[in-house]
């Protein structure tokens, strides 16, 4: 009851607060600015784009002092952030995750082929520290990056060169970061020089973590404690002021992650990812001839690698189980950003990802020492190829805007396996988005969007053979991508002391790949499953924030998303469906601190599928509702900066819906960020 109140004031609070908040004076404090956002492979202003996109910026992460990039995004309006274990953290965007929701760093693709159906980690493999800004744009994304966007699309966008001042002098930043809850113990260093041609900038982070310690009667978490580090380079070459050259490198690895559930509930002496690591390298020139008619050219290669190691033991088994994946990703694109008129923008395109998948498995008896090779979860040296042609434009007609795209999109899947034998797909998939914006006035926008989106069958959903959460999956050789039908109606108002958005959205999803029981076979007491194209359902849901400033210093921040989800073909719940959700703050900023006050609640999810049922994740009754409380802020003095923040204030015991632990009780964390 106490958790409805509050998200019924919380609610409230976007009509109130928008009606008073005309009468208000300001001083110099916070400032609303017009965000601009790349969700259409160019910069826009996010007022003028028909689509529900959030923006999160450096400055709230290192301010919030976010441990993880996953962590980050769970006060950002409309992302429900689910936890399997402590070194994970999965995003849901309108009541999808997984493979179903597209994942890319600087504009590459981090989504693979073996990324698999519901919640998984890979978004924790992009170092916090590194990020620039994230854009969130839920409900699209299909026709600009192409499969896996049905419930959205994720964008991390890295620090920039651009940033630094031209000077040619070199500057350093040195953070220190520690926290009771977990007994994290992080160390990042970052330094970097900009001249008139030649520009650099490099970081690294070494973090530890410890056991996490629950709320209320849960008390310490064991096993959940791993480490960590990160490595990133950037450097730029400007040829002419309108050429120039921008290379990278990223890479980020953690180690010995416990599956903390799997250990409690499942009887394993041992379950973790040993390794988990993902490295990124590419180079993307720019030309920006300016003219009338071609405003940029961009041309990317890259070559994305991910290397996952899982291990596992029963009690009372002398079987060590050794599992590896690599998955190696070749990139390239171009596109043109063009102005056909003063009236017609338009952005063109073509991409190629090439992805090639290695798998192993060893089962090492600890008696013995004699090793066994197996086959591995997915159909060893399997290739998933990608082709893609898309077009984006939007024109301008007074107080109308018109947006349309198109994208087509071909696939190349080949694996051989030995139940399967030596399997080619080629599926394709053309889908579009239409909308329209009008102007009712300088502040107020309202638009309407329908688009379509499609996720290409990928050699996880084609190749698996192992334990996968708690079934046993089998390989299957024919599937065809999903697809989405999405519709969604906007209102945003952007004003200098007021911003605000509300969207009502209806996500109709077809071909949806699930896992069928196979009889009542049983492998290693886990039911047998395969995947086929069978289920339909849909989602629908209303989302609304607001962002207020008053008195100057002042700016107070709520929001709240409700989902409803069904399947039609099982006549039940769409499994893992968000709860009502929503964030309230209120933050004061002045000329060297500023300070903020936080809560975040969600209801009881009692409506469950048969699948969330069976999950040992989630309780069979439903899971009950929950609200925070957190306190935090900073202080600048010259080259010093601390931070400071008191967490689940009121030692709440919960958990995100579906997550296989709960969150942390009541602790501190602390920062000292030195700047040169």
């Amino acid at each position: 009851m106490r958790v409805l109140l509050t998200l019924t004031c919380l609610a409230t609070c976007l009509t109130i607060i928008a009606q008073d908040a005309a009468v208000v004076d300001t001083i110099p404090g916070f400032q609303l600015q017009e965000v601009i956002v790349t969700t259409q492979r160019a910069e826009v202003y996010l007022k003028d784009t028909p689509a529900s996109i959030e923006r999160l910026t450096s400055k709230t992460i290192a301010l919030q002092q976010s441990r993880t990039t996953p962590e980050a995004l769970m006060a950002t309006a409309g992302v429900f952030v689910q936890k399997t274990n402590h070194g994970g953290g999965s995003p849901f965007l309108r009541g999808l995750t997984g493979n179903q929701t597209l994942l890319l760093i600087d504009g590459i693709r981090l989504s693979n082929a073996t990324f698999r159906y519901g919640p998984n980690q890979y978004l924790n493999t992009i170092d916090p520290f590194s990020i620039q800004r994230i854009e969130v744009w839920k409900g699209g994304g299909s026709v600009t990056y192409g499969s896996d966007a049905l419930g959205g699309a994720i964008n991390v966008l890295t620090q920039g060169i651009d940033e630094l001042a031209p000077d040619g002098k070199p500057h350093l930043k040195l953070l220190t970061q520690w926290r009771s809850g977990d007994m994290e113990k992080t160390g990042h260093l970052q330094g970097g020089i900009s001249g008139r041609k030649l520009a650099f900038l490099a970081g690294g982070s070494l973090r530890r973590f410890g056991d996490l310690v629950g709320g209320g009667k849960t008390g310490v978490q064991s096993p959940s404690g791993y480490d960590e580090y990160a490595f990133d380079l950037k450097g730029q070459w400007k040829f002419t002021d309108e050429v120039k050259l921008n290379v990278a490198h990223q890479t980020f690895q953690q180690s010995n992650v416990p599956v903390y559930h799997k250990v409690q509930l499942e009887d394993f002496a041992l379950n973790q990812f040993a390794l988990q690591k993902r490295q990124l390298s590419y180079a993307r020139l720019a030309w920006q001839p300016n003219t009338n008619l071609l405003q940029q050219v961009t041309a990317t290669v890259s070559l994305h690698q991910t290397e996952e190691q899982r291990e596992s033991q029963k009690n009372g088994s002398a079987t060590l189980r050794k599992e590896a994946d690599e998955v190696n990703s070749w990139g390239a694109s171009v596109q043109a950003v063009a102005t056909p008129t003063r009236f017609w923008r338009s952005t063109t395109g073509l991409e190629l990802y090439a992805d090639r998948v290695g798998s192993t498995r060893h089962d090492l008896d600890t008696q013995s020492g004699t090793s066994v090779a197996k086959r591995g979860l997915y159909p060893d040296d399997a290739t998933f190829t990608s082709f893609a042609l898309f077009c984006l434009n939007q024109w301008e007609a007074g107080q109308w805007d018109f947006s349309g795209g198109l994208r087509y999109n071909h696939f190349v899947i080949n694996l051989t396996d030995e139940t399967l034998g030596n399997v080619e797909l080629t599926p394709s998939a053309f889908v579009f988005n239409a909308s329209i914006l009008r102007r009712l006035n300088k502040k107020d926008n309202l638009f309407i969007d329908f688009n379509t989106g499609f996720r290409a069958p990928n050699i996880d959903d084609l190749g698996s053979l192992g334990i996968v959460d708690f079934r046993y999956e089998i390989p299957t050789a024919d599937l065809k991508p999903e697809k989405s039908y999405n519709y969604e109606l906007g209102w945003r108002h952007t004003g200098a002391r007021v911003q605000a958005a509300a969207f009502v959205f209806r996500n109709e999803l077809r071909d949806l790949i699930t896992r069928v029981r196979v009889g009542s076979d049983s492998i290693a007491g886990y039911p047998v499953y395969r995947k086929e194209n069978v289920e339909k359902g849909y989602i629908q849901g209303i989302e609304g924030n607001i962002k207020v400033l008053f008195a100057g210093h002042w700016q107070m921040q709520a929001a709240l998303s409700w989902q409803y989800g069904q399947n039609l073909t099982q006549n039940e719940p769409l499994r893992r469906i968000s709860p009502l959700f929503g964030q309230l703050s209120l933050a004061y900023q002045a000329k060297q601190w500023q300070f903020a006050l936080e809560s975040l609640a969600a209801a009881e999810q009692d409506r469950l599928a048969a699948g969330d049922k069976s999950d040992n994740r989630i309780n069979p009754n439903g899971t009950p509702g929950w609200l925070t409380l957190n306190a935090y802020g900073d202080f600048t003095w010259k080259w010093l900066t601390v931070r400071a923040g008191l967490y689940n204030i009121l030692n709440a015991d919960y958990r995100y819906h579906g997550s296989g632990m709960n969150a942390a009780g009541r602790h501190v964390a602390a920062s000292l960020v030195f700047n040169w």
